[in-house]
């Protein structure tokens, strides 16, 4: 399960981030960027970054500890900025956070220095099975910290969710966006990255995956009337990717080829 923690101190908002997310200090002391519920995106934001971070977490892939947060609006009562504090008052309840960490850096393909070509083809592999159309030059969502790199914000991934309309259609597709990844001109290993990672996408480890969910975010879906049903759709979607991987792997190794 992941840890619920309370946040005590609004610190900080991330003006670069549409959505505002925030610094804010927990009751266990620790310092957290959080992802409010209330944020023009909606709690399928807030869905993706569980199922993908944790996915990713879950096949060896770099990502920062998530949590759940408590978030009671009194939080920003000494916030000045007006939409500040509606946001907060908006997100009463269970929010999300990631583990801040202190003096990371985004990572910049153009600044010289080793990256392993073994992970650059997992991320690049991993993106196109999570549909994440997020992680390009201009927003490459990675950080380097500790010189370790780290995958952040997966919100605007599993895309299909934003309508389920066709989802089988969309599981089946190419991704066209691996052409545009921050990681796809040094993503040398594509086709041994699936051969490694597609066995450990079970579907024991998707349903664990899932399970981490909340329920209270995954009934906000009026496509579904329970959360179990929510769960089966996340994971009848990413196995079919799974299963049709050739497409989004072919297209991967050509962009690669048309970028190298």
């Amino acid at each position: 399960m992941l840890r619920t923690v309370t946040a005590t101190r609004y610190v900080i908002p991330l003006r670069e981030g549409g959505s505002l997310p925030a610094i804010v200090e927990a009751n266990d002391d620790g310092l957290y960027v959080l992802k409010f519920r209330g944020a023009g995106q909606g709690v399928k934001t807030l869905i993706a970054e569980v199922i993908v971070g944790e996915l990713a977490r879950s096949i060896g892939l770099p990502v920062p500890e998530l949590v759940l947060v408590e978030v009671d609006p009194s939080l920003g009562r000494n916030e000045p900025d007006p939409e500040i504090q509606e946001l907060i008052g908006r997100s009463h309840g269970l929010n999300l956070a990631m583990d801040y960490l202190p003096g990371s850096m985004t990572f910049n393909p153009l600044v010289p220095g080793s990256l392993d070509p073994d992970l650059a083809s997992a991320v690049v592999w991993f993106d196109a099975l999570t549909t994440n159309v997020d992680r390009t030059v201009r927003n490459p969502n990675l950080l380097c910290w500790h010189r370790r790199l780290y995958l952040i914000d997966h919100g605007a991934a599993l895309y299909v969710h934003h309508a389920w309309h066709e989802p089988g259609r969309q599981a089946r597709s190419a991704f066209p966006r691996t052409a545009d990844h921050v990681l796809l001109p040094f993503a040398t290993g594509i086709p041994a990255a699936h051969d490694r990672l597609a066995p450990l996408v079970t579907p024991a480890t998707i349903a664990v995956t899932l399970s981490l969910v909340p329920d209270e975010w995954l009934v906000e879906d009026d496509a579904f009337s329970s959360a179990a049903g929510a769960r089966d759709a996340y994971a009848t979607f990413v196995r079919q990717r799974l299963e049709h991987a050739h497409a989004w792997v072919e297209e991967a190794i050509r962009a690669h080829h048309g970028v190298a």
